[in-house]
């Protein structure tokens, strides 16, 4: 039979399957994530981390590999969790120095720059709080919750800059908070510094983004660490901010990790200027915390 008087459509077929095929072409290799998440040879430094999330923060950075510093006003403080986080394998030194204490703090970056050849990753986590509201809280208070939250953070910018530009990399992450941009009553001071910090992040983006420098931020919701077991064990406190939550429920100390080490590493090379909410999604949902 004549395969030629077939319709077209079949007859195509039938010629195709005569002809030789050329062997398929091998997909594109998919890239590798996990690499662009280690931080092996970098240095970094995490200032208020002895305890909470700051702990947690340079907890997760030795275990992607970074040699880090962590810093805390107490050196015994320091000490203890230094031995415990080498015993856990990972590379961590302590400098116990209070970072609105400006002489303090220029010596103890002197001492990795000679030391190590400088800091690769900055974390600003130091945050005090005072709640008091208008009428309770005077101004020599609330200047010195901004030094220690806000202008510290930018002194500590500053000594870090230069090595980085040299260097042609940087990464700079400030530990801001949901309530700089929600906002609460009676609690001036803490917004205001906190907001502050949002808008240094953003200003010292644009500043440093051209020498491989990004400035990013964290905006922590509510989380279970030691300064807010109180509120948490508070039955008319705990349960009420959990049920605002669209997870339902309070923060773990440790689910901080991974929003540190995406923007520390490669894999958050191209986000400069950003504020990353990690909140289980209040923020996206309620207006007031």
């Amino acid at each position: 039979w004549n395969h030629e008087k077939l319709p077209f459509s079949v007859a195509m077929d039938i010629n195709e399957s005569k002809m030789p095929r050329k062997p398929a072409k091998k997909p594109h290799a998919l890239p590798t994530i996990g690499p662009n998440f280690r931080l092996d040879g970098r240095r970094a430094l995490v200032t208020g981390a002895t305890r909470g999330l700051g702990l947690e923060i340079a907890r997760a950075l030795a275990q992607a590999g970074a040699q880090v510093f962590i810093n805390g006003r107490k050196a015994d403080a320091v000490k203890q969790q230094v031995q415990a986080l080498n015993k856990a394998g990972l590379k961590v030194e302590g400098l116990a120095f209070d970072v609105t204490d400006a002489a303090a703090t220029e010596r103890a970056f002197a001492k990795i720059e000679n030391g190590t050849g400088g800091i690769d990753i900055l974390v600003n986590n130091v945050g005090v709080r005072d709640r008091r509201g208008l009428d309770a809280l005077d101004t020599k208070d609330f200047n010195t919750l901004l030094q220690s939250d806000v202008i510290a953070a930018y002194g500590t910018c500053r000594l870090a800059a230069p090595g980085m530009r040299a260097r042609k990399f940087g990464r700079i992450i400030n530990v801001t908070s949901i309530i700089a941009e929600l906002a609460r009553p009676g609690d001036p001071a803490y917004i205001s510094a906190k907001a502050g910090l949002a808008g240094l992040t953003r200003a010292l983006a644009a500043d440093l983004g051209p020498h491989g420098i990004t400035v990013n931020a964290i905006s922590p919701g509510f989380f279970a660490t030691e300064t807010n077991k109180p509120m948490i064990a508070n039955p008319k406190i705990g349960p009420v901010y959990a049920a605002r939550v669209p997870l339902g429920r309070w923060a773990e100390p440790q689910e901080i990790a991974g929003a540190a080490v995406f923007l520390a590493s490669a894999a958050g090379s191209y986000v400069n200027g950003h504020i990353l909410v990690v909140d289980g999604g209040v923020s996206a949902t309620y207006g007031m915390v």
